[in-house]
């Protein structure tokens, strides 16, 4: 998951508006705060998602101290961060040599999971490095 800042904006008679920054036209409101903050959720993931889609490098999510030098974010109602979930990628073929005894005991351990060879040296590899599924 990556973690974007949004702004709140709010001006007498309207509701509360949220714009992201690290997305220039990427923006949304609610007419209360709690609103604004769950629209704010749906509108980013939608955004990265057609971003992914049409093949866009996803900008890098600036600093809070960044931000606060935008003279358009200067007089916010409030920051808070959002987190996207990144669009699955397509997975990548690719040959390896192993042992055969090994990927004898690696096809016999995913069956038992349920599991694909892939799938299964896939999620061993997650875990050697750290990383979740």
């Amino acid at each position: 998951m990556t973690n974007y800042l949004a702004v709140i904006h709010k001006e007498k008679q309207s509701d509360f508006g949220v714009s992201f920054p690290d997305f220039p036209g990427c923006i949304t409101a609610g007419t209360t705060v709690d609103e604004a903050k769950d629209m704010a959720q749906e509108a980013l993931q939608g955004h990265v998602a057609m971003m992914v889609e049409a093949g866009l490098a996803l900008p890098a999510p600036s600093r809070l101290e960044d931000i606060l030098k935008n003279p358009d974010c200067q007089n916010a109602a409030a920051y808070f961060v959002v987190g996207v979930k990144m669009p699955k990628k397509e997975p990548v073929r690719f040959n390896a040599s192993i042992d055969p005894d090994l990927l004898s005991l690696i096809d016999e351990r995913a069956k038992q999971f349920g599991m694909t060879r892939s799938g299964f040296l896939a999620e061993a590899a997650r875990k050697e490095l750290g990383l979740r599924g």
